[in-house]
């Protein structure tokens, strides 16, 4: 993770998919995707890596494919149209500016700009679960926008679940706010 300021909200990962809804030959889209692997004893789909955006897109038979590591909306959006118009190189006809895309999961890493206390934290925040002996981080779950915090006496957090860059800065205000109303700075 790069050096995240104070306040600073930076995008770590965003999950997204599409399908095109046509059964597709994963041995034959071997033979045509360079940087791809498809190993069916240990993974149903086939992996294949983009060096622009950089990304990986897993490819499954039944048409779905789901774009993993964009580091914006936005490469992933274009990441799955490229992985659609490669696809069409073994004869599988699709519109690839028809697809629909769905953005599953955004992962942020945010600096909250002060150090915590996670162990009272723990017992002031309500739902809150904090087990240091088996991870150094303290989980935090918001109902609205449905997120979770992972929580570091650094004052960093990463923040995953959100579908949108509003949903987690909206998170992340919410988060702040309970911080200051329980005095955990």
């Amino acid at each position: 993770m790069g050096k995240v300021m104070p306040n600073e909200i930076k995008i770590e990962n965003v999950v997204a998919s599409t399908d095109i809804k046509k059964v597709i030959s994963l041995d034959k889209l071997l033979t045509v995707l360079e940087s791809s692997e498809y190993e069916p004893e240990q993974f149903p789909g086939l992996v294949y890596r983009l060096t622009e955006p950089k990304v990986a897109t897993l490819i499954f038979r039944s048409g779905k494919i789901i774009c993993v590591g964009a580091r914006s909306t936005n490469a992933a959006k274009i990441a799955l149209r490229k992985t659609v118009k490669n696809i069409k190189k073994i004869g599988i006809r699709v519109n690839e500016n028809s697809i629909k895309i769905k953005i599953e999961n955004i992962v942020v890493a945010a600096n909250l700009g002060k150090e915590l206390n996670l162990d009272q934290l723990a017992f002031k925040l309500e739902g809150s679960e904090y087990e240091p002996e088996q991870f150094p981080g303290l989980v935090y779950r918001l109902e609205e926008p449905k997120v979770a915090f992972l929580l570091f006496s650094s004052g960093r957090a990463v923040c995953a679940g959100a579908k949108t860059l509003d949903a987690v800065k909206d998170a992340v205000q919410r988060l702040k706010k309970k911080l200051t109303q329980l005095k955990a700075w």
